[in-house]
């Protein structure tokens, strides 16, 4: 997510509904990142093998309760999903005094989680990430424990978070994702190197990489050739990617519709279609939505336009 200074975007609880109405774990063996199995059964939005799909913040102007998301999300086109974790816990019966929060979050049974998950398995929408905002270096161990067990029970197979500047907490994080066997896909904005998850990655198995190749794109010295060389590297430790259409920092770096930016959206897909990555690609709908349209409409775009690039 970008903010307008470029840092990543907070938003909160209230605010997103308001607005619509291995380290010492090195030696131990993780499983494949998504396994033998195909998970993305639902209808709509896989391309030659490619699942494309949306984060649910694409929709943070419209109504947001959580079957409001769902329907944006059908209206879309989608049939996958990074899920935020607002609308998920207002429906769960969250406090609005964020002080009792950790407490909630600690005890709070799954009955409401698991009536998410079935809302959207019959809608044919798979879950593939959770991103709620408990992961950080001020929340305790057992919210983090509660996000990966609420990750889980939504049928995800990570949760993704803003990649930590201290690596005690990537290393933290790591440790709680191989107890609960959840990946941490870890997000980063323009300070993107293409080492700056190396840390992270030989910490656990579970740390993984939720890599935006728009704010990759952006960041200085980096081009088509650089990006495509880090997938083709990492592409086993990817959980996800995020996808947007900025420009690169000498042209300015602006956030723009599909096809108008320099993001190499189909030399990406191609690669994925290829090399047959098991990646999901997430459509994060930032650029300006433009007048007489909407964020259901703009996301649809950016799906057609994937849907030609693998044709």
């Amino acid at each position: 997510m970008l903010a307008i200074n470029d840092q990543p975007h907070q938003v909160s609880r209230r605010d997103f509904l308001k607005k619509g109405s291995m380290a010492s774990l090195g030696l131990l063996a993780a499983p494949s990142l998504f396994g033998s199995a195909d998970l993305f059964k639902g209808p709509g939005s896989k391309f030659a093998g490619v699942q494309i799909g949306a984060i649910t913040y694409s929709f943070r102007s419209m109504p947001g309760s959580i079957q409001e998301v769902l329907q944006h999300t059908i209206n879309s086109g989608v049939s996958a999903v990074e899920l935020m974790g607002d609308a998920v816990e207002e429906y769960a019966g969250c406090p609005a005094d964020k002080k009792q929060m950790a407490g909630w979050r600690a005890t709070v049974p799954m009955d409401k989680f698991k009536a998410v998950k079935k809302m959207f398995d019959k809608a044919g929408v798979k879950i593939y990430a959770f991103k709620p905002d408990a992961l950080g270096s001020g929340n305790t161990d057992a919210e983090i424990e509660y996000a990966m067990r609420a990750a889980k029970t939504l049928g995800a197979t990570a949760v993704t978070v803003e990649l930590p500047r201290d690596p005690k907490q990537t290393e933290r994080l790591g440790k709680l994702g191989a107890k609960h066997k959840v990946y941490i896909g870890y997000h980063a904005h323009t300070q993107a190197t293409d080492t700056l998850w190396d840390t992270a990655l030989e910490q656990s198995p579970y740390n993984s990489m939720n890599l935006d190749c728009g704010h990759y794109i952006a960041a200085k010295g980096h081009d088509t050739n650089s990006l495509l060389a880090l997938i083709e590297k990492r592409h086993s430790r990817i959980t996800s990617m995020h996808m947007k259409d900025r420009q690169t920092a000498a042209h300015g770096g602006e956030n723009l519709p599909w096809g108008q930016g320099d993001t190499p959206i189909k030399e990406i897909l191609t690669l994925l279609k290829t090399k047959k990555y098991k990646i999901p690609v997430t459509i994060e709908l930032e650029y300006r939505i433009p007048a007489g349209s909407d964020a259901v409409q703009e996301v649809k775009k950016c799906l057609d336009y994937a849907r030609k690039a693998l044709a």
